[in-house]
Formats: structure tokens, C-alpha cells, sequence
């Protein structure tokens, strides 16, 4: 039985008529929320939405609640919207976990919403977004600074966690879990057949999407990267079940020879000896499904992650001779073009058209090969990374950079329950390589010395972020005192004596940048919590934490560019590791973040949306003893804050009021003035101009504090 659960397509940015645009992006946001809502309405036990059947993602309370919250805080941010519907779970809801390392994950560190509280939410949301497509302007073609790409990026986005909610769902024990005919999975199992390596023509790839195409696309599919190709040969299936029981059989998950050193510490993890939905009962395997538990179907595309199938290439090689191995990014493609008359013409496994599972891996045809595209995502040898051209979307400046460490591998071709965007040939998705999704591979075979891979380029040219990373660690183009260094000294001074008064010996740096302040203050503090609006800054610091080297470019002047290269232990030569960055928002933080004995401002009020909540809330996360230091450059942006936002630089009932005044007229009723002074700062613009800076700098102590 199929399941009915129809999807549609992604809509066309182009078009003739507005107003049928218009129906168009409605009826494609209600599908989305409508599947979305299918899905976790297979949910029997509010219990369930609070388990968490995988150690390293949040439970599935999250999910239901962070697709809506996407929409509230991109509206937010684009000023669509002025106000929140729900500031508390909208800062629970707001940020995923990339599973920085095994065990990062601390549930202690969450106070989840009820789910009759998140359902009401959603309802509010959807009710506001259909209204702001009913009265917003539209001109076609859309393009990136509209509106209307606001909300498809909200539907993408929820696509994208249909499929990721759909695999820890498939981790829930399965009475929490209801039968539906939206939700029928394939009933086709038998032998599998043998698998065979058939020749792929070799070609002249060129990766990337135009930034005149016709679909909506994330930020990482832009750019333009071309590859020769040699020819080469790829597996006419899937790994189905069965090939991969071989692997298992021969105790391929205890021979460490077939591993990469991550292997094998996700292997001392998890304690691993067959893939994640598979049981073993008596002598009997069985696979997990979404909705249920069935004999092995040996037929079907093995599910697994990236660690293990590329233990499985290396076994493969043992037992052929050969190089077998997972196949690049552009050798997918290289595939998929050799087959793309047959994908066009031919039905596939995908969009939730057949099944809601995987089926066997000799249904689909494409050509000699089957399964090119659906059935299961297929990991791939390459580490994302931007192509040439690669620019950040403004409203969603930490979807792709995150993942461009070395540490993410690109899946092709998605599964049977990818929708939208992820059905789409420039479609580009990666995650860490122990991550599980509906996920398989097929292996190619090339000679050793000839691996097309394509090297993941670390080396960072965003302007803003490059003024950052060389303002915090200078290169020598950079006259004068260094500003982040200069400001953990002043730091040092002004606790003196204060710190025989602490009670926890901890630090809340809002604003940390690119981490150099915090880094400088580590030996002065037991616990620093460094956090910053932008992961794009926030990355940096924890690179240089784990001692990784970061490549930046710095403008010499026009075009021409230096190249930086730099490492914690350049600069810092007494860090101890006790500094913890997160992304947050210093209007609307998270309840964790309180209990400090100093609470250091490093630039935020003037890059915030509302400067005067950030410093009407404060003092609530400070110890009864406390110090509050403010470094501001006064300076405000209509841009960035809204002018009734501002602190000062405005007139008020034709009297004047600056920065200073409106500071102080928020914080006096809680704090006490200690001390002001300055501090210059200089960004180098390139190596002829500089931006010089004077930084007010204001101590604050907590009143009633002793």
C-alpha cells in the first residue's frame, strides 16, 4: 500500500502573474506544515516527545517547536515582524545541536516547553505567516532580499526536519507510535541481487548553482567549481542488506584494520557491531522502520553512516583487490548527468511518492544503474565547502559555514522522504560522519593515485569576519594597541579587590567575537561563557581552542590580498581551557546563562536589535555580587537598531541625550557607577586606512551587593 501523503514541488522564483505566485507559495507552506504535522501526529505519548532515543540530538519536543520558531526569528531579524509570539520558547527552540564531539550534549542545560504550549504556538505562527503572505508585496522574479524567500526558507528549512525528526522518531521504542495509511512502508523483500561495478564516462563537471536559477537554494549550492573527471566505475546498485551482512558477518566492526581512528572512536562510543536500525534475535536480523520492526529485507539499501560505509569500501578492497571507495561529490554528478535522460523520464523512490521506506534496490531504474537519485541518501567522499563565489545569506549566516571544517560529508541523491529543495539536482546537504539519516551508499572503483577529491578550503574572505579575526589577532598591519587584549587587562584591574567577594568564578562575555578577550581572561576565571549573536564568529574561537590553525584574507589594497594564518598559542600563552562558546541572542538568552560574578558588554548594544532590553534584564544573571563592564563605541545604526531603540545620540523633548545618559537611566536603579574611561581601538580597513574607534568603557556594580 502507498502512502498518500502527497508533496509538492518546490515553487518556480519566476513566473507571470503575482497573484498566482501568491496561491502558490500559500498552498506550498500549508503542504509543508501539513506534512510536518502528519508526521508528529504518529506521536501516541506526550512521554515521547521528551525521550531521547539519540544520545546526541535534542528530543523530539524540540523539533516540533524549532521549525515554527525558524520562521518568528528570520522574520525578527529581516524585520518583517516587530515584536515575539513566545520569547522563552523561542529561545529553547531557536538552536540545533551539530554534535561538537560524543557527549556535548547536556539535557541539564534545557527546560523544554509542554507540548500543548508548543501545539498553541504553531497555530499562532501559521496563522502569521499566512497572514504576511496574503498582504505582502510580491514582484517576480523572487530573489533573495524578499520577503516571500523568508518564507520559503521557513519551508525548506521544515522540509529539511521532516526527514531529520523522521530518523530519531525511527529510534523511539514502537509503542510510542501509531499506525497510519499517510505512513505505509514498502512490503517488497527478497533475495537481493549481486551487485556490479559498470563504467561511468568521464566528463568535465561543473559544480554549483546559477544565481539565476529558477529554485530556491541554500547559500552553499551558489558559486561555480569545475572538475575533470576521469572515467571510472560505480556499483550498479545500493548496498543492499545483504551485501553489507557480509561485511558484518566476517567481523568487519571488530577488526580495526578497516577503520578510520574516528571509526574507531565512534566505534568505543557506541559499541557498535551492526548498523544502527538493525536488531539481532537469536540467529535472526531485523531492520527498524519508521512504524515498525521486519525481517531483514536483505533487497533493500543498507542504512548507515559515514564511518561505516567507508569501513565497508575498505573491506571491499581486502576481498577484490581493487580501490573501492565511496565516490566524490563530482563523481556523483558525473553519474547523474551519464543518467539523467532515464531520471527525467523514469519514477524514483523520493518526494514521498511510493513508500514511507526504503524498497528494493533493483525498483527504480535509471539506465544500466539503479537508484541514482531516492531510496536512500548516498554519503559521498567529499567535505562540503563553498565554490567559488560562496556568499552567506544575511538571514541565515550559520546554515553552511559551520559545516566548512572538514568534518561534514556531502549525501547526494536524497531519499523516499525527501521533499522540495532536497529532491532538486543542486541540492547540497552534509552532516558529521557519524550522524545517521536515511542514508546508504555506493562504492566506485578507480586507481588509487588518480582521487578526484576536491579540497575543502578553510581559508576565510568575508570581510567582516577577516576585520575581526585580524583586529583580534594582528598580523602586523594593525598599528597600535591591541583593543580585545587591552580590554581583558582593564578587566583584570577593575575586579581588584572585588574578587575576594566571588562566590562561582564566572565570566559572561556577550559579544566574544572571535574569542580573543575571553581567551586573554582564562586564567582569571574558573568558567567563561563566551557567546555571540553570529556562529560565523563563534566558529573561529573554537577552532583556535582546539588548537586548529585559522586562514584568513586581509585586503592589501583593490584586489590584491594577504593570506593569514594564525594559532591560539601565537598569541595566548597561559589559555586555560575553560571557555564555552555558544550562539545566542543577548536580548532573549537562554536560563542557563546566569549566576556569573562578571558579566562583561564586549560592542553588543550597538549591534543589537534592542539595546535598552538587553540592559533592563541584565542584572538578573549576576550573583548578588556582581560587576556589570559596558564597552560600547555609542555609535548606532537604523540598519541594525531601531531608532526609538537607540540608547542616545537623540533628542528628547528637544533636550539632548547621549549613550551614556540612556545607559545609565536603565542600569541606576539596580547598579552602581564604579568607574568610566576609554579605550581606542583600530581596524585596519587594508594596509593604508584605518578605522580608529574610542570605546567608552563603564563599571557597573550590583546594588545591595554586600
Amino acid at each position: 500500500m502507498k502512502s498518500t501523503l502527497k508533496q509538492l514541488t518546490t515553487p518556480l522564483l519566476i513566473g507571470e502573474d503575482a497573484e498566482q505566485k501568491r496561491v502558490e507559495l500559500k498552498n506550498y507552506f500549508a503542504n509543508t506544515w501539513q506534512s510536518y504535522e502528519s508526521l508528529f501526529a504518529l506521536i501516541n505519548d506526550e512521554a515521547a516527545y521528551y525521550l531521547r532515543p539519540e544520545r546526541l540530538r535534542h528530543p523530539l519536543i524540540f523539533y516540533y517547536g524549532h521549525t515554527a520558531t525558524f520562521f518568528i526569528n528570520k522574520l525578527m531579524l529581516g524585520k518583517y515582524i516587530s515584536s515575539r509570539l513566545n520569547e522563552k520558547l523561542e529561545a529553547v527552540c531557536a538552536v540545533g545541536v551539530d554534535e561538537m564531539s560524543w557527549d556535548d550534549l547536556d539535557s541539564n542545560h534545557y527546560q523544554w516547553p509542554s507540548l500543548s504550549e508548543v501545539k498553541t504556538y504553531r497555530q499562532q505562527v501559521f496563522a502569521l505567516v499566512n497572514q504576511l503572505i496574503d498582504d505582502m508585496p510580491l514582484v517576480l522574479p523572487i530573489s533573495q532580499d524578499s520577503l516571500a524567500w523568508v518564507i520559503l526558507m521557513g519551508c525548506e528549512h521544515e522540509r529539511i526536519h521532516l526527514e531529520t525528526s523522521s530518523v530519531i522518531m525511527r529510534m523511539l521504542p514502537i509503542q510510542y507510535l501509531s499506525n497510519s495509511s499517510y505512513w505505509q512502508a514498502c512490503s517488497d523483500s527478497h533475495e537481493a541481487p549481486e551487485n556490479d561495478l559498470l563504467m561511468v564516462s568521464g566528463q568535465t563537471v561543473t559544480l554549483g548553482k546559477a544565481n539565476d536559477d529558477y529554485t530556491y537554494g541554500w547559500d552553499n549550492e551558489y558559486g561555480q567549481l569545475t572538475i575533470e573527471i576521469s572515467s571510472f566505475k560505480a556499483s550498479k546498485y545500493l548496498v543492499s542488506n545483504q551485501e553489507y551482512l557480509q561485511f558484518v558477518e566476517a567481523g568487519g566492526y571488530q577488526n580495526a584494520e578497516y577503520w578510520t581512528e574516528e571509526g574507531q572512536q565512534w566505534l568505543s562510543f557506541t559499541q557498535a557491531k551492526m548498523p544502527r536500525f538493525w536488531l539481532k534475535r537469536g540467529n535472526d536480523y531485523w531492520q527498524r522502520n519508521l512504524l515498525a520492526e521486519i525481517p531483514l529485507p536483505l533487497n533493500w539499501p543498507v542504512e548507515v553512516n559515514h564511518l561505516e560505509a567507508s569501513a565497508f569500501c575498505q573491506w571491499k578492497s581486502k576481498q577484490t583487490q581493487g580501490y573501492i571507495r565511496l565516490p566524490t561529490e563530482a563523481q556523483w554528478y558525473c553519474l547523474r548527468e551519464q543518467v539523467a535522460p532515464s531520471i527525467v523520464g523514469s519514477p524514483s523512490n523520493i518526494n514521498l511518492a511510493h513508500y514511507a521506506s526504503s524498497c528494493p534496490i533493483d525498483r527504480f531504474e535509471h539506465q544500466e544503474f539503479y537508484d541514482v537519485i531516492g531510496n536512500v541518501w548516498q554519503w559521498t567522499e567529499s567535505a562540503i565547502d563553498g565554490f567559488n563565489g560562496f556568499k552567506v545569506h544575511p538571514l541565515y549566516d550559520d546554515f553552511s559555514t559551520p559545516t566548512f571544517d572538514g568534518q561534514h560529508n556531502l549525501i547526494k541523491g536524497g531519499s523516499w522522504i525527501s521533499t522540495g529543495n532536497e529532491t532538486i539536482k543542486s541540492s547540497r546537504y552534509a552532516f558529521r560522519r557519524h550522524f545517521f539519516q536515511h542514508a546508504g551508499f555506493r562504492y566506485v572503483e578507480n586507481d588509487q593515485a588518480e582521487v578526484p577529491m576536491t579540497p575543502v578550503n578553510l581559508i576565510e574572505t568575508d570581510d567582516v569576519i577577516c576585520q575581526q579575526l585580524a583586529s583580534h589577532y594582528p598580523n602586523g598591519q594593525t598599528p597600535g594597541a591591541n583593543f580585545s587584549v587591552e580590554l581583558a587587562k582593564l578587566v583584570q584591574v577593575v575586579c581588584g579587590e572585588f574578587f575576594e567577594k566571588l562566590t562561582t568564578n564566572k565570566l559572561l562575555n556577550l559579544g566574544c567575537s572571535v574569542g580573543r578577550t575571553a581567551f586573554e581572561l582564562s586564567t582569571l576565571f574558573e568558567q567563561i561563557d563566551a557567546v555571540d549573536f553570529s556562529a560565523r564568529f563563534i566558529q573561529y574561537g573554537v577552532k583556535l581552542q582546539n588548537s586548529e590553525n585559522v586562514r584568513f584574507q586581509t585586503i592589501f589594497e583593490g584586489d590584491i590580498v594577504n593570506f593569514n594564518e594564525v594559532s591560539l598559542a601565537q598569541y595566548v600563552k597561559d589559555y586555560r581551557s575553560n571557555v564555552h562558546f555558544s550562539q545566542g541572542d543577548a536580548v532573549n538568552l537562554k536560563p542557563i546563562f546566569q549566576g556569573y560574578d562578571v558579566i562583561l558588554l564586549q560592542h553588543v548594544l550597538e549591534q543589537s536589535y534592542d539595546p535598552k532590553a538587553v540592559l533592563a534584564n541584565i542584572h538578573q544573571r549576576l550573583n548578588k555580587v556582581g560587576l556589570l563592564i559596558v564597552a560600547t563605541s555609542n555609535i548606532f545604526n537604523e540598519d541594525i537598531t531601531p531608532k526609538d531603540k537607540w540608547l542616545g545620540g537623540i533628542k528628547v523633548n528637544g533636550e539632548n541625550v547621549t549613550v551614556f545618559d540612556g545607559i545609565s537611566q536603565l542600569l541606576l536603579p539596580n547598579f552602581t557607577l564604579e568607574t568610566t574611561t576609554t579605550l581606542q581601538q583600530t581596524v585596519a580597513i587594508n594596509a593604508h586606512q584605518n578605522q580608529q574607534n574610542s570605546i567608552m568603557i563603564s563599571v557597573w556594580q550590583l546594588k545591595n551587593g554586600e
